[in-house]
């Protein structure tokens, strides 16, 4: 056997073991055996260079440095889930369902294991790339922190697709995560908080070599890509188990929600007994070209709901009553605690929503009070201890004028929040529109974060993000913290944006009630900042989607010279106000005015490429038959029911190849 042979063996040998060891739970040597095969790797690795192996297990010590997490876009989107919190929620949600898709549906139950998202790209069985679940549009690259992981394989085992990717969480066990701490303690440091947040913190550490030495775990369970061969989620499971993949055992395959629920009962006891932090159960449609025909909301899958165990609750003081302003000018009460250990984190402060919260609460600086953590990020007071109120207690009145620049707050009717009209003049709201600007879903401006934003504004370089493209490396270098090559970064960050599309760039204005898709509804119906501004209210209201409070925003918001002023200086810099030249060709309005019903599975195109095709030449996508549904493009598999209500109807089924036909 010749050396390539022998080092290429050795790296057989040490992936089998710690497949064994980390995946399985079943040690086939001992550790000291593993080291000196391990140590022996490296020796000869380190003398044949040109044998070397991006994926070899003795990389999996770390070593590498990265000071920069490179910005990755994910082929496949990482959606978030809907939640729910009681059998009458998962109940709605079959309904749902049910009226989308044909025949009877099966439903996978896993547990929810609480940890940092991940995705993973294999090529070829080889780990290509690791990527955090960011916006779930693009995440930061942490591929040599991911290798560290012993129960991520590196190379896959048996049969797998060419290229695809597989989600799952990297997870801290309790053993692990207090064992850690432990040594903080012994060496005068601050413990820890909690599993999740130290598991995440370490995809993030620069020195691979030091989130080799925590025992993170990485646990798998949704399998992504095109051509995978797989039907159902529960082979898709079966299949990465046979990849090599660290995939929980507790997946359970339910006939009905009745059957959902007493895995859901079961879990929420035994959960204790785990040894990873669980807060719930996410439950699938088993089927695959169920979840295909069901496809997506703009933010969640309508195949999958996440259900919440009850959240923990804790009472404590509340000390304190504070306001912060918004960057569209409304007003949010926050309530200030005593220090509460609540769900792995002290908590200290909590959002009281709105001035009919604290009326209906009836709270009171003093008040002891009680704070839930449930799905949410920021926990919230759901009531007061009315036995331990203090004597002296008074009402809170709620404040009139703005914290930051003393102006009178207004309310509108039927308007939950109070708002401080001085949008030009607050500080908050210049800081936080900005800040929205330069976001990833906006703008994207790499090398400027929100609080160099924050000193930008105190340093009187910037009053509203058209002065971003203003600023010079002279200006910048004084700033705290800013160093050259910072301040460059920031500058060409700037430059950069000037290529992002229109449909972003009318997001990134922070038009009020302006999000992610109404911003795309507007651009591809008027095409540019122009046509908009020029609008009407009545004009709006009649593009799809749009109501009457964005139209009235939308005008308003043109309304303002300042905010003319602004565009008209974008435009100078050479901003994207309208839609690209390249993009406009491939839209028509061939399909203006129909609504189509995608069902089946399609040979010539996916159906996501049909589905914008639709779209970009004026058509219309919907989940449902009505008696306005145009046309139902029919593939194979499609159901009968489906085909019955749209005989019923009289809609119009055609094939794939007479949709395609019909764009000629």
């Amino acid at each position: 056997m010749n050396t390539k042979e022998y080092i290429q063996n050795l790296r057989s040998e040490l992936r089998e073991h710690n497949y064994n060891y980390y995946v399985l739970d079943n040690a086939t040597i001992s550790d000291y055996d593993f080291d000196i095969k391990l140590k022996e790797l490296q020796e000869l690795e380190e003398k044949h260079p040109e044998f070397h192996d991006a994926n070899s297990p003795s990389l999996r010590v770390g070593g590498t440095v990265t000071k920069n997490f490179n910005t990755v876009v994910h082929a496949h989107r990482m959606y978030s889930l809907d939640n729910s919190y009681s059998l009458e929620d998962l109940q709605d949600w079959e309904t749902r369902i049910k009226k989308m898709v044909d025949g009877e549906i099966q439903y996978t139950c896993e547990l929810k294991y609480d940890g940092a998202s991940i995705s993973l790209t294999y090529e070829n069985g080889s780990l290509q790339r690791a990527v955090t679940r960011g916006d779930g549009m693009q995440g930061d690259e942490v591929t040599a922190n991911i290798k560290t992981i012993k129960s991520v394989p590196l190379q896959l085992k048996g049969d797998y697709p060419p290229i695809f990717d597989i989600r799952g969480e990297i997870v801290l066990p309790f053993e692990g995560f207090n064992k850690m701490n432990e040594e903080r303690i012994d060496i005068g440091e601050e413990p820890y908080r909690n599993p999740r947040n130290t598991a995440s913190g370490s995809l993030k550490l620069q020195d691979s070599a030091e989130v080799a030495k925590r025992p993170l775990e990485c646990l798998l369970y949704n399998i992504t890509g095109e051509n995978l061969g797989i039907a159902t989620q529960m082979e898709s499971l079966e299949k990465a188990r046979q990849m090599g993949f660290k995939v929980p055992d507790a997946a359970k395959l339910a006939n009905s929600i009745n059957e959902v629920l007493e895995f859901i009962n079961y879990w929420d006891k035994e959960r204790h007994n785990l040894p990873y932090e669980t807060d719930g159960v996410v439950v699938k449609v088993n089927d695959l070209q169920q979840q295909e025909e069901l496809g997506y909301t703009a933010k969640a899958p309508r195949w999958a709901m996440a259900y919440k165990f009850k959240a923990e609750r804790v009472s404590t003081r509340l000390n304190s009553i504070s306001y912060q302003v918004g960057r569209t000018g409304a007003i949010t009460p926050v309530a200030n605690l005593e220090p509460v250990e609540l769900a792995g984190t002290t908590v200290k402060r909590a959002s009281l929503h709105n001035s009919d919260q604290i009326e209906k609460l009836d709270i009171r600086v003093g008040d002891e009070v009680f704070v839930e953590k449930g799905g949410e990020i920021i926990p919230k007071i759901i009531a007061v201890d009315f036995t331990k109120r203090p004597e002296n207690s008074q009402p809170t009145l709620y404040i009139t004028h703005c914290p930051e620049c003393n102006t009178l707050l207004e309310r509108d009717a039927g308007e939950a929040k109070h708002f401080c009209p001085n949008y030009n003049g607050c500080t908050p709201q210049i800081v936080g529109r900005i800040q929205h600007y330069i976001s990833r879903k906006a703008m994207d401006i790499e090398g400027l974060g929100g609080e160099t934003v924050a000193l930008l504004v105190q340093a009187g370089l910037i009053t509203n993000y058209s002065d971003l493209y203003t600023l010079t490396k002279e200006q910048l270098m004084p700033l705290e913290r800013m160093a050259e090559k910072s301040a460059e970064n920031l500058i060409n960050g700037v430059e950069a944006s000037k290529q992002i599309a229109f449909e972003r760039v009318l997001f990134a204005l922070g038009i009020r009630y302006v999000g992610e898709t109404v911003a795309k509804k507007l651009a591809k119906h008027y095409k540019s900042i122009d046509a908009i501004e020029k609008a009407t209210q009545e004009e709006l209201v009649n593009v799809d989607e749009i109501g009457i409070k964005i139209a009235e925003s939308v005008v308003a918001f043109f309304t303002s010279e300042e905010n003319r002023n602004t565009i008209d200086k974008l435009r100078n810099f050479g901003v994207q106000l309208e839609v690209s030249a390249e993009k406009l060709a491939s839209q028509t309005n061939l399909l203006e005015n129909k609504i189509f019903v995608v069902s089946g599975v399609f040979q010539v195109v996916s159906r996501t490429e049909l589905k914008k095709l639709i779209e970009d030449n004026g058509g219309k996508v919907s989940s449902s038959i009505s008696a306005k549904t145009s046309y139902i493009v029919a593939g194979d598999k499609m159901g009968p029911s489906k085909k019955e209500k749209a005989e019923k109807l009289g809609v119009a089924l055609i094939t794939e190849q007479e949709f395609l036909q019909m764009l000629g």
